[in-house]
């Protein structure tokens, strides 16, 4: 089990490492000035140049990479007054000219814009990402194993023909398509039937009451970024019933006179849950990452909505953090897939 973790989190730094290397230089390729755009276009030279040394702009693009690289570690060598400005740390190695060898927590920088810790920024935001997507991801997986078991039982009656055809009009929307046609129907037209808006996050802003609950917010987001991923469980959980029920130790079940529930729940639906399980594990990495524009078109506060901002002011540490987070998301949820694995099916070893 421990060297089974140990390697897959070596694999998964390697992952991280080659994310922060393309994204890093695809984005000093890309136009555009963070230190004017840190200052506003009438900033003066003398300033522009002050910020671009500050952000180390003024360094060649390999020495930046390796300075970033620097600040992600969590040892790395720095100039004591500066990390002292930045972040919390323990020295376990001083040398000359008051650097020193320091550990500490991955360190994602400021913002451009706002100046404030990108670290801060992702911890504030994440747990409305984090519900956000929970909260899509129980809705796609009760409602899509019970559509595709359901499927799968009625094989070739109009019950599987509209979960079918249901699972595939899923599949073929993008997410920001149904959002938008979500937001029109349920939060404009039917808003004074629904009760729901086109925009808003879990708290409002009340002048008397100051932060007010409104969990409504949540329904339309959440069922526009549960729709693909109920697409894919319905079709992976009939495909999978489908094989398992035609399977000899399924009829033996039958043959002794088990309660068809009994069978379907805990011997047809467990031994088909391996590629369903894939699914849902990595759906639920990728609705963090795909929230994006979901956030953005409901208005709800979460990383995706200060990504795209972000990107809108090519606000590069945040955009870069925003992805770091993600794509560690990625990881730690590939390698919870297999421990889940090895739990639901004893036939796999880790080892």
């Amino acid at each position: 089990m421990l060297r089974f973790l140990l390697r897959k989190l070596g694999y998964g730094l390697l992952v991280l490492l080659g994310v922060v290397t393309l994204v890093f230089f695809l984005f000093n390729v890309l136009p555009g000035d963070p230190a004017r755009l840190t200052l506003g276009q009438r900033a003066d030279v003398a300033s522009l140049e002050n910020v671009r040394k500050e952000l180390h702009l003024d360094q060649p693009v390999s020495v930046q990479y390796i300075l970033y690289l620097n600040d992600l570690s969590p040892v790395s060598i720095y100039n004591k007054e500066e990390a002292a400005a930045n972040f919390r740390y323990l020295p376990l190695l001083h040398f000359s000219q008051g650097k020193a060898l320091l550990l500490k927590f991955p360190y994602l920088r400021r913002s451009y814009q706002g100046k404030k810790p990108v670290g801060e920024m992702l911890w504030e935001a994440l747990p409305g990402t984090l519900l956000l997507a929970t909260a899509a991801m129980i809705f796609a997986t009760i409602v899509g194993i019970s559509l595709g078991m359901l499927s799968a039982v009625k094989h070739n009656t109009w019950w599987d023909t509209g979960a079918v055809f249901s699972s595939v009009l899923g599949i073929s929307a993008p997410s920001f398509f149904a959002g938008i046609v979500l937001a029109y129907i349920f939060g404009f037209l039917l808003s004074d039937y629904t009760g729901l808006h086109m925009t808003g996050s879990l708290y409002d802003i009340d002048p008397f009451k100051g932060r007010v609950l409104n969990i409504r917010n949540l329904v339309l987001p959440a069922l526009t970024l549960g729709i693909r991923p109920l697409a894919i469980i319905v079709q992976l959980t009939r495909s999978a019933m489908l094989d398992v029920l035609h399977q000899d130790y399924i009829r033996t079940a039958y043959a002794k006179g088990l309660n068809e529930k009994l069978v379907l729940w805990r011997h047809a639906l467990r031994n088909a849950l391996n590629p369903v399980m894939t699914a849902i594990t990595g759906w639920f990495a990728e609705l963090l990452a795909g929230a994006f524009f979901v956030e953005f078109i409901f208005g709800w506060k979460g990383i995706g909505k200060i990504t795209v901002d972000a990107l809108d002011k090519y606000d590069f540490p945040v955009v870069m953090g925003a992805i770091l987070f993600t794509a560690g998301i990625f990881v730690l949820v590939n390698i919870l897939a297999d421990l889940l694995y090895a739990a639901i099916d004893p036939r796999i070893k880790l080892d």
